[in-house]
């Protein structure tokens, strides 16, 4: 992703990483999406409607972690998204949500977000 690629804003205040990261959101927000775009090679549309989802939720959940053990905001960031990109689609989630088997975690949620219905 280069630097023209836009930050989408979040349209879900209310719920997804933006809920999750409280006092934090407004300063994580463009870092994590161009962390995730950068990682995934996905778009700003598929990043925003990835972050603004239950599992935007719990990539949070893990930036939090990164937060509470003594990571500042960016290496929080990146950890999560290591971490996640370390994980890979197993069988199960493959059949449930139609992610190609193998694919790595966090491009697959990303690239189905956008898609599917279960995210709004």
């Amino acid at each position: 992703m280069d630097n023209a690629t836009p930050t989408l804003p979040t349209q879900n205040e209310s719920y997804g990483f933006w809920c999750s990261m409280n006092e934090h959101a407004s300063a994580a927000w463009p870092l994590v999406s161009t962390a995730i775009a950068a990682a995934t090679g996905c778009e700003p549309e598929q990043v925003r409607a990835f972050l603004d989802s239950r599992h935007g939720r719990h990539f949070a959940d893990d930036v939090q972690n990164g937060l509470f053990v003594g990571c500042n905001l960016k290496d929080a960031i990146d950890k999560a998204t290591t971490k996640w990109m370390g994980w890979t689609i197993g069988r199960n989630t493959a059949k449930e949500y139609g992610i190609p088997h193998g694919m790595a975690y966090l491009t697959g949620f990303v690239v189905q977000a956008i898609d599917d219905e279960t995210f709004a």
